[in-house]
């Protein structure tokens, strides 16, 4: 059998507490996590919970406390140079174009000028924005800085995507064109996906398997559910088959205690 994409294997973080230095908290524990070549993975849970530490570790962006990360089956040393990452911030440099900002990881990984170009205007077309490459980000919508953020990653055809609440931020009929948009590219290539979220909605649309973490410290993964409904999928068409409200009740009995949980420690810190 070929190696999975992605497998994390008794991942546990820790750090310095930020309200007091000499003591430590553990923001994750005994994670193991298998992403397969061309599956597609969304993780829920509540906020706080540590997801965005998860897929910073599967980056190779933050060392684990303990535990370890292969990519294909080699241990994950430094950056993952075969994932591509989208950000849930604004990750687009505001200097540049549309089309220099897709062209800028090209640029950096020393392709020529002129096939930079071509690509960052080919991934453009693809994404929806072909003639707004000469567009600065101000001067875009969220919606179009979002797919061109898209074009970005994609443009450097990374075996693995990893994806950060890239949406969380966009109006709902905005985001449902961004998650179908990112469903059929995702289909046309069938890459690695681990996508973090904290709408169960999305997670079940567009997901192979939904994962689910435990309210922190300490989160650790509670609860899988494969998600057997057919491909393609249209994220907003399908919220109101029986397949998936039975999914959604399944993984949200299972998931709203750790909500609630997360909730309250808020509400404590907050007080």
């Amino acid at each position: 059998m070929n190696p999975p994409a992605l497998h994390l294997q008794d991942i546990a973080c820790t750090f310095v507490s930020k309200d007091d230095p000499g003591q430590r908290y553990t923001a994750v524990r005994d994670i193991t996590l298998t992403v397969g070549a061309g599956e597609f993975v969304s993780v829920v849970g509540p906020t706080g919970c540590g997801k965005s530490t998860l897929l910073n570790v599967a980056a190779g962006l933050l060392q684990p406390s303990t535990g370890g990360v292969t990519v294909f089956g080699q241990p994950l040393v430094g950056i993952n140079t075969r994932a591509g990452y989208m950000f849930q911030a604004e990750s687009l440099m505001p200097w540049r174009t549309a089309a220099g900002n897709v062209m800028a990881g090209l640029e950096f990984r020393g392709v020529p000028l002129a096939e930079a170009r071509d690509q960052a205007e080919h991934w453009l077309k693809r994404v929806g924005l072909g003639g707004f490459g000469d567009r600065y980000p101000h001067q875009l919508s969220g919606g179009m800085r979002k797919r061109t953020s898209l074009a970005q990653t994609l443009a450097l055809d990374p075996d693995i995507i990893l994806m950060d609440e890239p949406f969380s931020a966009l109006d709902i009929q905005t985001r449902q064109l961004m998650e179908n948009e990112v469903l059929e590219l995702w289909a046309a290539k069938r890459k690695a996906v681990l996508f973090i979220t904290h709408d169960l909605d999305e997670a079940i649309a567009m997901s192979d398997r939904v994962v689910i973490m435990s309210a922190g410290p300490a989160s650790r993964l509670i609860g899988e559910f494969s998600i057997d409904i057919p491909r393609p999928r249209d994220v907003a068409e399908i919220k109101t088959t029986e397949r998936f409200i039975e999914l959604h009740a399944a993984i949200w009995a299972q998931l709203r205690d750790e909500v609630l949980k997360g909730y309250a420690q808020q509400l404590e810190k907050a007080a």
